[in-house]
């Protein structure tokens, strides 16, 4: 058992900050053979349950501070499907592998999404940020489909390493070849005019006040940009009720900021704020709120936890649903943090004829570990799906822009201090990919195949009996 924890912990150091992105091709590989070695179905079964609690452990290690002990909870409930995926790896032992077991990571990684269940970090197609080239099959089949591809050659190393027919390494090429491919059909391609986006970065400031004077101070000092993008929680009160602060912006030209702040009701949320001279022009309050973070699940039975960690003292108030804000003639759909981890919230804004997506964050909480240059990669994969460009400004790192590939224009990391500008091209407010065009598809085919094989053995007794 502690060799399939550490064999699920393993495929973790694609991701930020190892950064090791080619592993991911091949990271699976002692996890499925030792899948594939256990001596029976329940082996199998209790290999698969620990080897997606080592991947959860590993990918959610970050949230200790927040979480505390529930991350080994999390981690155990939530590594729950790849013990199904365990017993597959051991029961099919021919070309079926190359469907079923890519198949069935893909629907275990789509039901986790959920955001009732936590939600979508650490998907493994998201290892490629670096890579346009691979993420040009998200631009088709959503993160899914990376994952899906990354699967599929994962076993079919495994398949050859066990001594299967050699000849399933036939996929490596076959996936070689779907890249262009992918990247012809995915659609997207950089039109129109091009736009600056300015992302503003003043560090760790503790004080409210401080932190607005800190990003008052730096965007003073920026020009020729369309749009200043203030991190979450860059504002500590509620501008409508704040004329002062709201003055001291209007020279500053046209920013969005981020409240953190209690309103009239004495509710507190966290809302994006189109400013233009000062002026409010349009508002969006965050909708899927980070799990502990910023509001605790049946908190009467996990309420202790903020008594031994800093888990959420208090639930924050959630908006209603996405939105897409008018900057000065350019559509922008703001997402705040977390929610970039969410494929569907980049569909909506492309629905809402979104031509950018503007994200704002914090991390501040996380800045030692991994978190950070995990959720600004996460950008770029909103790019790949949507064909549209995508920013983020954090308070502390990391602030990235990605074009509307999902190539990389701007990185400032965790010890950057100032302002980063991007020039975008944005492309036609027409233009789709076939992601955007098809939804979830993927995962939900994957889902589809998953239960077709849970009932087989049914009929098939059936079949017998009669």
């Amino acid at each position: 058992m502690i060799w399939s924890l550490l064999a699920g912990a393993l495929p973790v150091l694609a991701f930020p900050r190892p950064d090791l992105g080619w592993l991911a091709w091949a990271a699976l590989v002692p996890g499925l053979l030792l899948l594939r070695a256990a001596p029976s179905s329940r082996q199998a079964l209790r290999r698969g349950w620990c080897f997606g609690t080592g991947y959860l452990l590993a990918a959610l290690s970050w949230t200790a501070p927040s979480i505390g002990p529930g991350l080994l909870a999390v981690a155990a409930v939530f590594g729950a499907p790849w013990a199904l995926w365990g017993a597959a790896a051991r029961a099919c032992r021919g070309w079926e592998a190359l469907l079923v077991l890519p198949a069935g990571w893909v629907a275990a990684e789509y039901l986790r999404s959920w955001h009732g269940f936590g939600g979508p970090w650490a998907l493994y197609g998201t290892s490629q940020w670096r890579s346009p080239e691979v993420l040009a099959l998200a631009s088709v089949g959503g993160v899914w489909l990376v994952s899906f591809a990354l699967v599929l050659v994962n076993t079919a190393l495994a398949l050859a390493l066990s001594r299967f027919d050699r000849r399933v390494l036939l996929v490596l090429p076959a996936v070689a070849l779907a890249l262009p491919a992918a990247w012809w059909a995915g659609g997207g391609g950089e039109q129109g005019r091009e736009w600056r986006a300015a992302l503003v970065q003043p560090g760790v400031v503790d004080d409210p006040a401080e932190r607005f004077a800190a990003g008052e101070r730096i965007t003073a000092g920026i020009t020729g940009a369309d749009l200043v993008v203030w991190g979450e929680s860059s504002v500590g009160t509620d501008l409508s009720r704040a004329p002062g602060l709201r003055g001291r912006l209007a020279p500053l030209g046209t920013l969005l900021v981020n409240e953190d702040a209690r309103d009239a009701r004495g509710r507190i949320s966290k809302s994006s704020v189109l400013l233009v001279d000062g002026v409010e022009r349009g508002r969006y309050v965050k909708t899927r709120l980070v799990p502990f973070g910023e509001y605790i699940p049946l908190r009467p039975a996990f309420g202790w936890l903020t008594k031994i960690s800093r888990a959420a003292s208090e639930d924050r108030v959630p908006g209603t649903g996405s939105a897409v804000l008018d900057v000065r003639g350019m559509p922008v759909a703001p997402v705040i943090c977390f929610e970039s981890a969410f494929p569907d919230l980049g569909r909506a804004a492309v629905d809402g004829g979104a031509r950018v997506i503007v994200i704002q964050s914090s991390t501040s909480t996380f800045q030692e570990s991994w978190a950070p240059p995990q959720h600004a990669a996460l950008a770029a994969v909103r790019a790949a799906e949507t064909g549209r460009p995508v920013v983020q400004a954090a308070l502390t790192g990391v602030s990235a822009a990605f074009d509307s590939r999902g190539r990389r224009l701007a990185w400032l990391d965790t010890d950057r201090r100032g302002a980063a500008t991007a020039a975008l091209r944005p492309p036609g407010a027409g233009t789709r990919t076939l992601y955007t065009r098809l939804g979830d598809a993927v995962p939900l085919l994957c889902l589809l195949l998953v239960a077709g094989l849970g009932v087989r053995p049914v009929a098939e007794k059936s079949m017998r009996a009669r």
